[in-house]
Parts: structure tokens; sequence; C-alpha cells
């Protein structure tokens, strides 16, 4: 018996060593393990001696998770392959986006959706009480201490919610050419000609032609008689709208009401959405994204509230912050392209025309932009998505999004781990296409905002010299993002590593598109020279570099930590400001440093 167990216990670790080495694809090689000095923020990184990181430009990874019959949460092999830096996890460009709820607020699967690839995680504030979101907080903090890494934190204001009343009989059919009122008579339940709608602002504001959209725009309605607009055939009360029906069904209590046509008098932020603000702020979020937003104002009443306690994010889904889109992105510190109330509102093949005018006018003016809604809406309930929601992963990514966002899929599908390694693999595969850098790097180069001249400057020669030098990483100091968000817009094909002792702007940057954020001390009595070294081997450790020769362009502003300087441009190499390596030659012949280097 007992060499029976000792047999058993042989082959199964020979399966584990199998399993390894197959999931690192790296059994004809040795390894190093790597121990980082104590301001850095991994614990430990392991990768292949001698391997080169390609940042978002490897071999296509052997899949992490298999998409049928797979355990709930990552088995501990594929966590240590995950937390690998080499592995294309921490090296992709675009970022992703997770929506917390009850199918993923446990600290297993928040660690398991962190490792397969989610950046930022997203509390959507129209559910759930303030004590469960503080709650998933503390464990999202707990996870981003445990790993050493600067994770995100959105939290989402559910915006106005303009309903209709209820029905006698709880729903109604309503019929094409038939007529019928909106009121403000709440007490009473509706019926086949009329039901009440409490909402003033609506009413007040509606004209003859203007359309109501009910139950996500399954119901179009035309507006006949109003108060602010009374037609010839009719007497209009002060209190109700009279419409035509365009587009008949089944309409039911409760139900939803969209106004595409109309900018409404309101204030986008309800007492609940203060009361959940309030909240969010108390938890130390990182961004805050507002629902509906109509204009430019909307989102300066919200910074007004937010002051420099978190990024402020507009939620791009009526047609009038559309046609206002400059202002309201100028106004944000980022936007998001809310398809679902957007595709409502708009008709559907105008949606994608939009989501590209919105990503190009969000890099135009150096604002990171996400793209959400629906984008593997099957997975919520099938174990893969259709072709068509993995090409329209891919068309957000080609288009130049800095993020993309799961919301269901996540919060309360049956499969979302699958959910965000899938996603993960479209990111991949597209960022290693032939044409992908070419593309987004393109398509608003010409018309690029100038706004911020010294940052724009510092971050082009940057991305020049990197692609001349050809250099492993673009390593920025920031104290507040700036430079970093204006040297993301660049779509540089090397990884920006953006180091900052504020671990707020940390966990802020990590919606970035390219950006590596990371948590880096700074001492008052900290020489340049030094902060150069440390740069330069956190920048090594992380896996940028491997090799003595290879370079680093480096940008920072003196002095360190005032806001909006951005004056100094270097090339070092990875072994520091102290000595520079002769490419050409094989000796280490060190070149002095202060010849060598660019300001």
């Amino acid at each position: 018996m007992a060499y029976q167990r000792s047999l058993v216990s042989l082959l199964a670790m020979l399966v584990l060593y199998l399993r390894f080495s197959l999931s690192y694809r790296l059994s004809s090689t040795s390894f190093r393990l790597q121990r980082p000095s104590s301001s850095c923020l991994r614990p430990f990184s392991i990768r292949p001696h001698g391997a080169k990181p390609i940042f978002g430009r490897g071999k296509r990874h052997t899949d992490l998770i298999r998409m049928q019959g797979l355990s709930p949460l990552l088995s501990d092999m594929e966590k240590r392959a995950s937390f690998d830096k080499t592995h294309p996890r921490w090296k992709k460009h675009t970022k992703q986006i997770a929506t917390v709820g009850p199918a993923s607020s446990s600290i297993e699967m928040l660690e398991s959706l962190f490792l397969a690839g989610v950046d930022v995680f997203r509390l959507n504030f129209s559910h759930g009480s303030h004590e469960e979101k503080a709650k998933i907080v503390k464990l999202i903090r707990e996870l981003e201490k445990k790993f050493d890494h600067p994770i995100g934190i959105l939290a989402d204001l559910q915006g106005p919610k303009l309903r209709i009343g209820k029905f006698k009989e709880g729903a109604i059919v309503l019929e094409r050419g038939q007529r019928f009122v909106f009121d403000m008579q709440v007490e009473e339940l509706g019926d086949e000609q009329r039901v009440s709608l409490p909402h003033p602002e609506i009413i007040s504001t509606l004209r003859e032609g203007d359309i109501l959209l009910l139950d996500d725009g399954k119901l179009r309605l035309r507006v006949l008689s109003s108060p602010s607009s009374p037609s010839s055939t009719s007497s209009p009360s002060p209190e109700r709208v009279e419409c035509e029906v365009l587009v008949g069904g089944r309409l039911s209590d409760r139900k939803g009401v969209n106004t595409p046509s109309i900018v409404l008098p309101i204030s986008p932020l309800t007492a609940k959405d203060r009361s959940d603000l309030v909240a969010a702020l108390d938890m130390n979020v990182d961004w805050v994204a507002l629902s509906f937003v109509q204009r430019a104002e909307d989102m300066h009443e919200l910074r007004g509230l937010v002051g420099s306690r978190a990024s402020i994010m507009a939620k791009i889904e009526k047609p009038a912050a559309v046609q206002s889109l400059s202002d309201v992105v100028a106004a944000s510190d980022a936007c998001m392209v809310a398809r679902g109330d957007l595709g409502v509102e708009c008709a559907p093949e105008e949606v994608p025309i939009i989501q590209r005018k919105i990503i190009d006018e969000c890099r135009r003016m150096g604002r990171p932009v996400v793209v959400a809604t629906q984008m593997l809406e099957s997975m919520i309930e099938h174990p893969v998505p259709t072709r068509a929601e993995a090409s329209d992963v891919a068309t957000a990514v080609f288009d130049g999004a800095d993020a993309v966002m799961l919301s269901a899929e996540s919060a309360s599908g049956k499969y979302p781990i699958e959910s965000v390694q899938m996603q993960q693999r479209v990111i991949d595969r597209v960022e290693e296409s032939e044409h992908y850098f070419s593309m987004v790097k393109s398509r608003v180069s010409a018309d690029i905002s100038r706004d911020h001249l010294a940052y724009d400057a510092i971050s082009q020669a940057a991305s020049s010299l990197a692609l001349e030098m050809q250099a492993q990483a673009v390593i920025c100091f920031t104290s507040t993002g700036g430079t970093v968000s204006r040297a993301s817009r660049m779509r540089m094909t090397v990884p920006i590593v953006a180091l900052t002792p504020r671990i707020r702007i940390a966990r802020r940057m990590s919606l970035f598109w390219g950006v590596y954020p990371t948590f880096m001390t700074m001492e008052p009595n900290d020489t340049f020279d030094n902060m150069l070294k440390r740069a330069c081997r956190l920048a090594e450790i992380q896996g940028f570099a491997t090799d003595p020769k290879d370079l680093f362009i480096v940008t920072a502003g003196l002095p360190f930590g005032q806001k909006g300087a951005a004056n100094v441009v270097r090339i070092l190499p990875a072994s520091g400001p102290q000595a520079w390596i002769d490419p050409s030659s094989d000796s280490h012949t060190e070149w002095s440093s202060s010849s060598s280097e660019t300001d």
C-alpha cells in the first residue's frame, strides 16, 4: 500500500509538472527568480532567462481558462501563470473594466477576475446598498495590497430614471395610429387611453412633433399637442401631452421613457445620486461616472461636488450630448460610449458612427474613452461569445478605445471569468495584428489638440525617440497623471511605465491605454540621478528589460512634484544613468552619462 501511495504521488507530481510546462511554454528554458527591492511593487516575478518581453505583440498565449468544463475559479497554477509579468495579461495596451455584482463579489472571484485581465472594477450604484459597495471596495483594496498593483474603482451613478405610472390591469396594448395621453394625475391608474407621467419637466418641454420612446425603444409615439406647443385640433391641458402611436405593442407598469428629440431642463443628479456620490467618495473610489449627460454644464455640476477627490467620466448616451460632444469631452476627465440607451435614442445604424466619433474626439483632446454595453452579451448564459460579439470587441480596439467594459457578463452572468478572458484574447490578437499600430496612430494624429504644449512636445519627443532608438519602454515621472495621459493618446508602440508617489493617481492611470502605473515613493532629499536609477531598476524588475543594453526613454518635470512641469527627456540604459553600454560591443564599455543623455 505504501508503494502504491508513493507511485500515485509521483504520478500526480509528474502531471502537475507537465501542466506547468505547458502553461508557460517554457519546457526548454531555464527560469530566473527575481526578488525586487522594497521600493518595488511586485513580491516576485518569474520569467525565462534571457526571454525578451514584447509589449502586446507576443505569440498568442495558451488559454488559462478552458471554455468548457471550467472550474469556477482559477487554479493556483493558473494564478501563477497570470502573475508572470511577461504574460499578456500584464502587457496588453487596451484596458478592461468589469462590473461587480452577485456573480463576482467574493474575494476569490475578484482575485480570479483581476488575474484574468481586469484593470478597473465598476460598481453600479443602480443596485445594492452602500454597505455592500463598501465591502466590495475593501476586498478590492485587499487584493491590491496582496499583489502590490494599483487597481482602479469606477462608481457609476444611476442618473435620472424617467418612468410612466401604473395601469389598472398591470398592462395594456397600444395599437398603431391610436391616440394616447400622458398626464400628471399620479393617483389615477392608467388604462387604454392614458397613463400618468410624473415628470413635469418632460410635459412642459415637449412640443408638437417630438418623439417619445417607451420600454427601451420598443414603442414609439409622436407628440400631437402639449402645453408648450398646442395643436389646432385639441385644447391641451397644462398638465397633459397627447400623442399618436407610431409603433405599438404591450406596455406595462413603470416602463422607462426616453426623449431623444429634446434637452430636459433637469439636473443630471437625483437625490439618490447625490447620496450615492457622498458614499462613493467616502469609499475613496477613483472614478465617478455620470449617466444621461446632456450638456457640459452637467459635468461642471458633478465636478463641483467631486472636486479633486476623484476623476469624472461622462457617459455619452443621449443625442444632446453627441451634438455638444466637444464641450462635454472638454469638461470631463474621461468618457464612456454607453451604447445601451444610445442605441435606444439613436438609429442602430448610427451607433457605430457615433462610437468612432466619440473615440476620435476623446483621443484628440487626450481623454481616456471606454466602450461599453452588450460587448459579450451572449456570455451571460453561454461559455463562448458569438462571432459578431468578438468582432464588436475587436472593432472597439481597432478604433483606439482605451478600455472595453463588461456589464451583466461579469456582474450576474454564469461565466464571468471566461468573459474577461475572452475579451483579453480578442485584445491580444488585435494588438499583435500587422496593421493595428498604424491604424490607431493615424486615426487622429493630424488633428490632435495642442492645448498643453509642454506635455505634447515632451510626449511627441519620447514617442519618436522610443521608435528611433528601439527602446523597451517610456518611463514617465508624474504627480498628477497629466503628462501620462497625453503620452497615452500618442499610442506608442512601447509600454509607458508611469511612476508616481501618489497611489490615487496610480489607480486612476490604470484606465489609460498602454500605461503600466507604478506607485513609487519619492524622498525629499532624493537626487535626480538616484530617481533615475530607481526608475530603471523598477522597470527592469517588472520585465520591461532583460539586458543591460536595453534602452529606456525617461520623461520628467523639474522640480519634482511641480504640477504642469514637463521639461526633461533622457535616454538611459537599463543599467541606469551611471553607465552606458556600447550596443555594438559585447564588452561593458562605460560611456559618460553627462555627454550621452538628451535633455
